[in-house]
């Protein structure tokens, strides 16, 4: 079994065959106590039936069936997939997959080079080399239900989503995923945002012979850990909190190869910009 058809399994029937007790149904949703908590006496653990997802708001983390069994068997994503394989006969798969698209609520009206002041001066604010900036970066103007006009500076994921940023706005128009940078390396250096990335490059002063990979989130880190079987060396400069330490120790646990993390450099910081915007 692979993940994709791993994450075709129906969630909510899986956990219920497994014993977890159900509290609340309703057609959307379907709310367990939840499996990591015992003698919990509200549920706080909710599957949502269309995603097929689940997210624990005790622990503040959720995912796919492969985050689920990962964290609830504490094993990596090859045994999670042999048990799923093992269990799979007792479970119905999803076919209802398709839904119609909705209507995005946003529209982008242009994008062209990096060149509006103001977004310039929020770069530089944050120290970020505009040379760097200005090759990996658009100038996307965009609106909301044809509403006002806004722009923003706009990092493309491999699916064509915008990360978009400015000194008002964070958010993606378009699918979310993940952003890969190949220079024909076998060192690649993980990031959780463009703005880390650039930092990165900015500290270096120049664009390192390795690849890249920026999440654009934490929650995509099961996008990336498929591509990462082949490097001799994975860097990697998450942020200094709790998300930065749960992608860490997911790769660290899920991939034999080196893995070096680089949070040491800038250990008294929350992230790689933060401490790139504090040097003197």
């Amino acid at each position: 079994m692979n993940c994709k058809t791993a994450k075709q399994i129906d969630l909510a029937l899986y956990l219920k065959k497994q014993g977890f007790n159900a509290g609340k149904t309703t057609t959307n949703e379907v709310w367990f106590y939840s499996p990591f908590r015992s003698n919990e006496k509200t549920p706080s653990f909710k599957v949502d039936i269309n995603k097929n997802i689940w997210y624990d708001f005790g622990e503040g983390t959720g995912g796919t069936i492969i985050d689920f069994l990962t964290k609830y068997s504490n094993c990596s994503i090859k045994e999670a997939l042999v048990i799923l394989s093992n269990d799979a006969f007792y479970f119905h798969k999803q076919t209802k997959q398709i839904k119609t698209e909705l209507t995005p609520t946003y529209s982008i009206n242009k994008v062209t080079e990096l060149t509006n002041q103001k977004l310039l001066d929020y770069l530089s604010h944050r120290k970020i080399n505009l040379q760097f900036a200005k090759q990996f970066c658009f100038q996307v103007h965009y609106s909301f239900s044809k509403g006002k006009e806004y722009y923003g500076i706009g990092f493309m994921n491999n699916k064509g989503g915008l990360e978009i940023r400015n000194q008002c706005f964070k958010g993606c128009l378009g699918k979310k995923e993940i952003t890969t940078i190949n220079n024909n390396s076998d060192v690649v250096s993980m990031f959780e945002s463009w703005s880390d990335f650039l930092s990165y490059l900015t500290l270096k002063k120049d664009i390192p012979k390795e690849n890249f990979i920026i999440l654009n989130s934490t929650s995509m880190i099961d996008k990336a850990i498929t591509l990462l079987e082949n490097y001799k060396e994975i860097k990697l400069l998450f942020d200094n909190d709790e998300a930065g330490n749960r992608a860490t120790n997911f790769i660290n646990e899920n991939i034999k190869s080196k893995t070096t993390d680089k949070r040491n450099h800038y250990k008294n910081y929350n992230d790689l910009n933060e401490f790139l915007v504090n040097q003197k």
